[in-house]
């Protein structure tokens, strides 16, 4: 059987298997068994096994367990309530001053938890409902919250950098180290944009008037950034001046954030037990994807699938940089029905080889394929924040509007994906400067 008809066939059961409402994960693992048994019999399921194997023994993916619940312990542990009223009493006065401050907290919620349900659900119940009482435009608001709750995609410690960075087999601290930059400019974009028409259309986002607001008051409030900034120094901090691995790194958020709790008052049996609960549920499904994303993979390589789809792209003598923006596109659709983890674990290896054999930078690549990431978050039918702010919407407000709310945002999105794609050093040159060796 040629590798060209295998592809195919993979394909095309791929496809109909996905579009009968199977989980992803049992797809990609039926389609591979069954490929191993057509082709190379009962003996060939050794490869299954060693896959699961290798995906459960991996040190990298050790730490998404461990960030997740880094996570939910903060989620439940008050912070963010602290964080959004300090936010709210210093952005006030600013044209879009609520939405401005929603972005900024999103900024500081991704560098702490890197969970992209975390800041949309904190920010649904919080900062909705105080944009929408004070007359703000609800396309505008929601827009910003979902657009605003992707950065944690970006932003380190991301658990999608994770297992990207495993995939790819590229160093976890330099993929967080590549986010950075790409996601504060990302976070400036949505500011600007904010301001911007928060200044040409006032109706939409007004000012805050009256209110006086006791400069101590104010002053006092920035005692909430001490624990965000703590834990995010000890994470990052520990991880670039070598002292941590990223896997023991998230341990050490892990112990931040239990501190943070403790010193809340807030770190409960009952916080405890929700917060390992939504763990074992999150680190389950990326495991289970993981293992049938891997087995799928090894069958499609084995059969020569990859190797195939590299010559064939070689043979269209079409310029590096087609290729790339038709790579581009690729996940853009791709997101419109996968989730970024099965995107990721089932695409990387593929596009690995295209990207080496047209001497692109692996972890620059990786930084545009969590860009389109983002993108798919908040692409409609099937964006997962549109879903994530479903569950917080007030009376009145249709998925209609938050469907129109997030277009101005996702054309935010693309803008930076060309800025990266034409202005690389965006992205590597942090990383660079993290690699080279101190005088």
């Amino acid at each position: 059987m040629s590798s060209t008809l295998v592809l195919s066939m993979m394909f095309v059961g791929l496809l109909v298997l996905l579009l009968s409402g199977m989980p992803l994960a049992f797809v990609l693992s039926s389609l591979a068994v069954l490929f191993t048994l057509s082709l190379w019999g009962t003996d060939a399921l050794v490869l299954t096994v060693l896959q699961t194997f290798d995906a459960m023994t991996s040190d990298i993916l050790l730490a998404i367990p461990l960030y997740v619940l880094m996570a939910s312990v903060l989620q439940r542990s008050g912070i963010i309530d602290a964080l959004y009223r300090a936010m709210e009493l210093w952005f006030r006065r600013l044209p879009g001053g609520l939405a401005v401050g929603t972005v900024a907290i999103c900024t500081v919620m991704a560098a702490m938890t890197g969970i992209v349900g975390a800041a949309v659900a904190a920010m649904g119940i919080l900062a909705l409902p105080s944009m929408l009482q004070r007359g703000y435009d609800q396309r505008l608001a929601l827009g910003t919250i979902c657009a605003g709750g992707t950065l944690g995609i970006l932003i380190p410690p991301s658990i999608i950098t994770i297992v990207y960075a495993a995939t790819a087999q590229i160093s976890v601290g330099k993929m967080f180290a590549g986010g950075i930059v790409p996601g504060l400019v990302l976070a400036g974009l949505y500011i600007l944009y904010i301001v911007i028409r928060a200044t040409l259309q006032p109706e939409k986002a007004p000012r805050q008037q009256g209110e006086a607001v006791d400069l101590r008051e104010m002053f006092g409030s920035l005692k909430s950034l001490i624990l965000p900034t703590l834990i995010v120094v000890a994470v990052l901090g520990s991880i670039y001046a070598g002292i941590a691995t990223p896997t023991e790194a998230a341990a050490v958020g892990v112990v931040g954030a239990l501190v943070s709790a403790a010193l809340q008052r807030t770190l409960t049996f009952g916080n405890l037990q929700g917060a390992a609960m939504d763990t074992l549920r999150v680190t389950t499904m990326i495991m289970w994807i993981t293992i049938g994303a891997k087995i799928f993979v090894a069958i499609f390589t084995g059969t020569g699938g990859a190797d195939s789809l590299l010559q064939f792209i070689q043979d269209l003598n079409v310029s590096r940089w087609l290729v790339l923006l038709a790579m581009m596109l690729v996940l853009i659709f791709l997101g419109l029905f996968l989730d970024e983890i099965g995107i990721i674990l089932l695409c990387v290896p593929v596009f690995l080889p295209i990207i080496d054999a047209f001497d692109f930078d692996p972890l620059w690549f990786g930084v545009l394929f969590l860009i389109t990431a983002q993108m798919a978050y908040i692409t409609p039918p099937f964006g997962y924040t549109l879903f994530y702010i479903k569950g917080v919407l007030p009376d009145g407000i249709g998925m209609e509007t938050v469907y129109r709310a997030i277009v101005p945002f996702l054309i935010l999105q693309l803008l930076g994906l060309l800025l990266f794609i034409f202005f690389p050093d965006i992205v590597t040159w942090l990383p660079e400067q993290i690699a080279q060796p101190a005088h």
